[in-house]
């Protein structure tokens, strides 16, 4: 069985695709249409999209062209980070439907705990009011799992604390020499899944020498063992590409790390996004 046919279940039952296919910074329009598509062609059945992406439309349509059964396939779109009313939460959730035109949706997150603008502003109770707009559409049938993107610890006990529903995934920035150890042990003590976005360093890993040893030992692509190294970790990535090519490269992961490489790997240590 190909990795992309391997799903991981999540606590309400829900089964997601082991990874899925990115589509930050993907162009409404063709380039997102051909994007998901060529993905969907190769075998993908787990696209993530979000309102801040501006390209629902085309995802959809995708979808919808592929010919594929839309059950077989787990569609993820996101609130937009500034939006932290019930009636908000609500409308935005309409507008993303009307975008895709679809039924329903397989997962739904907030896409961070504050505005992008206004990083690290308390907006616990914003939370919780979008989220009880979430749940309100999750228990009728409207989406088939909730949760959270960027949440750190105490963002997610705001809502666990105070809510109905426990959030069902958190998708982080996760990759190798990012710790998010203390994030990923909070859901592991809560059953929250961890998706982890920009597995490649939005790139920057791909030229990591210490990756690159690696990966020429096994006869793979650094992209394929940052990928593989996040499936190991138990971890759903979220690559993204618009070159056929890398697109199947990134799926062909059906491998083994040794624990030895992966405690090496683990050594690799800092947040390539922000070095000079």
């Amino acid at each position: 069985m190909s990795i992309l046919q391997e799903t991981y279940t999540l606590s309400n039952g829900v089964k997601l695709p082991k990874i899925g296919f990115g589509t930050w910074q993907i162009k409404e329009g063709e380039e997102a249409y051909n994007s998901v598509m060529t993905a969907l062609k190769n075998g993908y059945r787990h696209i993530d999209s979000a309102e801040g992406y501006r390209n629902e439309t085309s995802v959809g349509r995708a979808v919808r062209d592929s010919g594929i059964p839309r059950e077989e396939i787990f569609v993820t779109s996101k609130l937009e980070s500034h939006i932290k009313t019930y009636e908000g939460a609500k409308q935005a959730f309409e507008e993303t439907m009307a975008n895709f035109g679809f039924e329903y949706l397989d997962l739904f997150l907030i896409h961070a705990p504050w505005p992008w603008s206004e990083m690290g502003k308390e907006c616990d109770e914003g939370n919780r009011e979008a989220w009880r707009a979430m749940e309100e559409f999750y228990k009728a049938g409207r989406i088939k799992a909730i949760g959270v993107s960027n949440f750190e610890p105490k963002h997610l006990d705001n809502i666990i604390g105070n809510c109905e529903i426990v959030p069902h995934v958190n998708q982080i920035g996760y990759f190798i020499g990012l710790d998010q150890s203390k994030t990923i042990e909070h859901c592991k003590k809560h059953d929250i899944f961890v998706e982890a976005y920009s597995p490649l360093g939005i790139g920057y890993l791909l030229d990591n020498e210490d990756i690159q040893k690696v990966a020429k030992k096994y006869d793979k692509s650094a992209a394929q063992i940052c990928i593989r190294y996040l499936l190991q970790k138990g971890t759903a990535p979220l690559p993204k590409s618009t070159h056929e090519h890398r697109i199947i490269e990134n799926a062909d992961v059906d491998f083994d790390i040794t624990a030895e490489d992966m405690a090496f790997l683990d050594t690799i240590k800092g947040d390539p996004r922000r070095w000079e």
